[in-house]
């Protein structure tokens, strides 16, 4: 194998160990999201509120204007915190927001919706 083929084996293993890194720091890099999103607890676990697969909050039926704003303002500071990481590794929003929802689904109260890629809701 060829010097130039090595280290490009490494820079998917690199990447991943930079987010891995950021997700072990999960708590400090998004503070204020992670009490935003603590206020989603108990919808989340009456079923109203539900997490995607892309890291997102989601109301599962009709909501009040209240807990549709909780549910903006919790989305609109994960999206920075998204861009922000995204940013500085170098990879799309897209896959930042895939990673976290799997420490979201980890640290989400029981009785927590998931929707999934396929569409399909699963309960924790």
């Amino acid at each position: 194998m060829s010097k130039a083929s090595r280290s490009f084996d490494r820079t998917p293993r690199r990447l991943a160990a930079a987010i891995v890194l950021g997700l072990m720091m999960f708590g400090l890099s998004i503070g204020a999201d992670a009490q935003s999103a603590r206020l989603l607890d108990a919808p989340r676990t009456a079923g109203t509120v539900g997490e995607r697969y892309d890291g997102y909050a989601v109301a599962r039926r009709a909501v009040p204007p209240d807990l549709a704003a909780l549910i903006e303002q919790v989305n609109a500071e994960r999206r920075a915190v998204y861009q922000q990481r995204a940013q500085s590794e170098g990879v799309p929003v897209e896959a930042i927001g895939k990673i976290y929802a799997g420490e979201i689904l980890k640290s989400a109260p029981p009785g927590t919706w998931f929707l999934g890629e396929n569409g399909q809701w699963t309960r924790k």
